[in-house]
Formats: structure tokens, sequence, C-alpha cells
């Protein structure tokens, strides 16, 4: 029965995501050395102001913008608040103003747009510790997973030999997926001015766990076939556990890449970034599952010598 030889075009795989993976980190340098950040940093980052206004009646993203405009400020991140308690909210993020400013703006808001309910008003200032210490608490999230997967996959994977590799190579797909992320958002700071926020982190988070769930299911296939067919050589077994599980990843992947390739064409411009940092972060967790944390398991075992190959 023809079977397709993943293991065995591994170098080609390794190669393909040498050439991402570089790719990325060039971008990540390039926006360094132009701007001196490694991304475009958001006001969630870095000190800014925030406005949460609430207007009598509809108004729109662009005549808020318009607005802020006037007072020198080009790009400001403007978010839709929806919520059952608040009608024609908005949150308007941007660099630093001093409260004089920040008033006549939102003095502005209700002349030039429509009536504030001022109530549900807030301006404030916000501080950079703060967008520190989002970024720590992010660091040390995806450390803290990295850990609690190499436990885990050591103690689910115990039936088979040196499981702590499953571990160690499903971390390793994690990280490539969060470096091409990485990169692709250094590259649009640069190309499309887009910024690292909040939702950012979020993103990030979401892939590193998209990103382990595919791996893991494939590992688990493995597992299992490891132990059922103990006479087979391992290349075939590998091959067999991709090609048994292939069919559901692709399906649970292309139901959430449809949804967001929805999203990204007509959802607010706000929320684009954050998509599209998704929608790269999930290709990338499909290819990485299969094509990089399986060859790189299958190469390093095969090269202790500790399993059953095929003849040269």
């Amino acid at each position: 029965m023809f079977m397709f030889q993943f293991v065995q075009q591994r170098k080609i795989y390794f190669t393909i995501s040498a050439v991402v993976i570089i790719a990325s980190l060039a971008a990540i340098l390039a926006s360094l050395v132009l701007t001196g950040q490694p991304f475009s940093i958001g006001v969630d980052f870095r000190s800014g102001t925030r406005f949460e206004v609430q207007f009598s009646q509809p108004v729109t993203e662009q005549g808020i913008r318009d607005v802020f405009a006037e007072f020198d400020i080009s790009n400001p991140t403007v978010i839709n608040l929806i919520d059952d308690s608040m009608i024609n909210g908005w949150q308007v993020r941007t660099e630093f103003l001093t409260p004089e400013v920040a008033q006549e703006i939102e003095n502005r808001l209700g002349e030039r747009l429509a009536p504030l309910v001022p109530e549900t008003s807030l301006v404030e200032s916000v501080s950079p510790t703060v967008g520190a210490e989002v970024s720590q608490a992010a660091l040390i999230a995806v450390l803290f997973v990295a850990v609690i997967i190499l436990a885990y996959m050591a103690l689910a994977f115990r039936q088979v030999p040196n499981a702590w590799r499953y571990g160690a190579c499903a971390v390793s797909a994690m990280f490539h997926d969060l470096t091409i992320v990485f990169g692709f958002i250094a590259l649009t700071g640069l190309l499309f001015g887009w910024e690292v926020d909040a939702l950012f982190v979020t993103a990030v988070l979401t892939v590193a766990g998209f990103s382990l769930q595919d791996t893991i299911i494939v590992f688990d296939r493995m597992r299992e076939n490891l132990i059922n067919r103990p006479f087979e050589y391992y290349e075939v077994i590998v091959n067999r556990s991709v090609l048994e599980t292939i069919h559901r990843s692709l399906a649970t992947q292309l139901a959430a890449v449809l949804v967001l390739i929805a999203l990204l064409f007509f959802g607010g411009s706000s929320v684009r970034p954050f998509i599209a940092v998704l929608l790269v972060g999930f290709f990338s967790g499909q290819y990485s599952s299969i094509f990089h944390a399986v060859p790189l398991l299958a190469a390093w075992e095969i090269r202790q010598g500790e399993v059953d190959t095929l003849p040269a």
C-alpha cells in the first residue's frame, strides 16, 4: 500500500522551517534597526491616554478618528465597546496627552459627533509599567506552559521510551510558531503601522495553545501505534500516524480559519491585526505539528539508534 513518506522527506521540511524562521528573525531585526524596537509598540505597552466614552446617538469609527486627527493624532486605537449595559460606547487609546488636551478632545467629540453620556465617560492615563507587567505575565505563561507540557507528556507517554522527547519536540514546534508570529507582526508594523497591544498578547497565547493541541494529537496516535504495532518499522509507524490524524487536524483548523477569514474581511479595522496574527499562527501551527514536530522527533529517535528503521 502506498504511503506518503513524511519521515523520509524531513530534510525538506527542516529547510522550509529554517527559511521561514530566518525571514521572521530578519523582519524583527529590521524593525529593531529602523525603529529601535522589535515590534511597533502600542499604547498598552507604553505611556498613553485611554478614552472611554458613550454617545447618545450612533457614531462612526471614522468620525472619531477625524476628531483626533484635528489634534494631530493620526493613528489612535479605536474599539467599539459592545455591551448590554453600554450602547454607542467607544474606547480610544492614544499617546500620552495632558489633562487639558484630553478634556478638549472629549469636548470636541461631543460637539462634532453626538452628545456624550457624562456618567459613563472616562479619561485616564496608562502607565508603561502596566504594559511591562502584561508582557512579563505573558512570557511567564508561555514558559509555564512549556514546563507543564514537558511534564505532562513525560507522564502520559510513559509507555514509550524517552517520553520527554515528545514534550521537547512539541515545545519546539510551539516556539517555531511564535517566532513566525513575531516576525509577521514586526513586518506588518513596518509596512502597515500595525502596533502590538493587549490583543496581540491574547493572540500569542491562543496560537501557543493551538500549536500544542495539534502536535499532541499526532504524538498520541504515534504512541498508540508504537504500542499496538511493535514489529513495524519506525518510519512506517510515524507515516501511518500522520495520515491517520491529518484529516482531523485539517477539519478542526478549517472551521476556525473560515471564521477568521470572514472576520478579517468584514470585521472592524481595530481587530484586523489580531485576526491576521491568529490566521498566521494557525497556519504555522498546522504546518509545524506535522512537518516540524513529527520529523524532529523521528530524526532524534533514528539518530539515537533506539528504534527499528527501514533498511537503507
